[in-house]
């Protein structure tokens, strides 16, 4: 039997824990379960402002909503993900996730309707209190916790990104974004225009494409989009060989050195992988088709995240005429559509904003030290786990280039760590702090797509060396987190009412 994701509020019948996740998606349970098994006695709460778990895989009902990452690598290193689809659909992800809470007993650690609007770090006390508010009710309340452990994702759930079109209230028809999708939304037989070609609307319009009139694509600039299997012969062949849990380590292995192969040959032969992704993409297309206008991006690959179709299901929309894609500029919105600065008309009975996320650092919370406010952007990610001069708070940021959570179970194990030495060393306080002060700095997520790039001035920094340098390398960071001593010269522990205490300078 797996969580219903309607469930009330957890009560955990304390006021005080040892850590305090915040967030109840794909991270937040994550976190849940790597405390519950390598940390058995430390208490924990895991607060979530919706009134489910799930996180993103809850909050997006869009149309085909599903992965663009495989679910072997997205998946738990600890739980084999058994399903046969690779790329998998929103609702087998969510399904997992709830069964991942009640194997591992974090059902009744999950409050519900808990949004956390602020936290405040006493060093006297050596402990955080949390202001938190009911959602559901609008009461206050604060709880008190030793560790903050800030799994609340990197964008807001409560709004995404949409631009100010010109004209855009003379439409007489539907405007809808993804991140709010209408229940109701009946687009069968209606023309539809998407604009966007990120991976939402490569998502998006196969799926409607499948009884809308018709779906356009509308870009200003095209985006990488590669075909993969949805189903992934040699991960169910490995399955029916060696049974699902060895089966899904094998596959797991593989597409790990999958997805560092393909970075890789990106960062070193740019232009050689721009020739192969068109050639695969020209092999998708209806022949004399115009590939470099609309999937010929003018950057380079994985300078921003490549998109997945699984079984070609974009391409093939296109070849059967159900949708196509329009490369150009939105002069304004029109009565009937939108007009585009080549004088062009796009007539839509829908148009669909897939213009992205708003992100922010760490659910936006507050925080202050002390009675000092913390300026987020004023610090420096350590280990891409804490961040400098703010104690007991770690977070979770997966990868950009690969699977978000491969990186969240690295972290998870090395927070565990920590606290697992402060305990056998009697500390309270572990605190990340900079030794050289003119250590070069660059932006947290070396990464151009433009919701990262509106906010880069809002997050932390990240160092120019180790251990303050944000790694995108799952192999550095399995040596790093899982393997590497917690010591490090540049974290510090201390016990309550008592001065930093430095630890031993590891060796080289």
């Amino acid at each position: 039997m797996t969580s219903t994701p309607t469930a009330e509020p957890a009560q955990t019948g304390t006021d005080h824990v040892d850590v305090l996740i915040i967030g109840a998606g794909i991270s937040g349970i994550g976190a849940g379960r790597y405390l519950r098994t390598l940390l058995p006695h430390k208490s924990f709460t895991i607060l979530e402002a919706r009134g489910s778990l799930g996180g993103t895989w809850d909050l997006f009902r869009y149309p085909g909503i599903r992965s663009d990452s495989d679910l072997h690598t997205f998946g738990y290193e600890f739980k084999p993900w058994r399903d046969e689809q690779s790329i998998a659909d929103g609702a087998r992800i969510l399904d997992y996730l709830r069964e991942t809470a009640t194997e591992n007993g974090l059902d009744d650690t999950i409050r519900y309707h808990h949004r956390v609007v602020g936290g405040s770090w006493s060093s006297a006390e050596a402990r955080w209190t949390v202001q938190v508010e009911r959602t559901d009710t609008g009461e206050h309340l604060e709880l008190t916790a030793d560790w903050i452990f800030s799994a609340a994702g990197y964008y807001r759930y409560d709004e995404g990104f949409t631009p100010e079109f010109p004209g855009r209230d003379r439409f007489q028809g539907t405007v809808v974004h993804p991140q709010h999708w209408p229940e109701d939304l009946d687009y069968a037989g209606k023309r539809v225009v998407v604009i966007g070609s990120g991976a939402t609307a490569v998502t998006l319009i196969p799926a409607m494409a499948e009884t809308a009139a018709h779906v356009t694509m509308l870009q200003r600039t095209p985006t990488y989009i590669l075909p993969v299997p949805r189903k992934d012969p040699i991960a169910n062949a490995l399955k029916r060989l060696f049974g699902d849990e060895r089966g899904y380590a094998l596959t797991r292995r593989k597409n790990i050195a999958q997805q560092k192969l393909v970075w890789s040959l990106s960062q070193k032969y740019p232009d050689r992988m721009r020739r192969i992704i068109r050639w695969t993409n020209a092999k998708q297309l209806p022949a004399g088709y115009p590939v470099d206008e609309h999937f010929h991006p003018p950057y380079n690959p994985w300078e921003q995240r490549l998109c997945t179709v699984p079984d070609g299901d974009l391409f093939r929309s296109i070849r059967n005429g159900t949708a196509s894609v329009v490369t150009d500029r939105i002069d304004t919105f029109t009565e009937n559509g939108i007009r585009l600065t080549s004088g062009r008309e796009l007539e839509a009975d829908i148009i669909v904003t897939a213009t992205g996320l708003n992100v922010q650092a760490f659910g936006g919370v507050p925080v202050t030290i002390d009675g000092r406010t913390v300026a987020v952007s004023d610090t420096v990610a350590y280990k891409g786990l804490m961040l400098s001069g703010v104690p007991n708070l770690a977070y979770a940021i997966g990868y950009t280039n690969s699977s978000w959570t491969l990186k969240i179970g690295l972290l998870c194990e090395h927070f565990c760590r920590v606290l697992a030495h402060m305990d056998d060393n009697g500390y309270r306080i572990a605190r990340a702090e900079i030794a050289d002060t003119a250590m070069s700095t660059r932006p947290f997520l070396d990464f151009a797509a433009g919701y990262i790039q509106r906010v880069v001035d809002q997050l932390p920094s990240q160092g120019d060396r180790m251990p303050w340098r944000t790694s995108m390398n799952y192999q550095d960071d399995v040596k790093l987190l899982r393997e590497a001593d917690v010591l490090d010269p540049e974290l510090h522990f201390e016990t309550a009412h008592q001065p930093a205490r430095r630890t031993a300078t590891v060796p080289a």
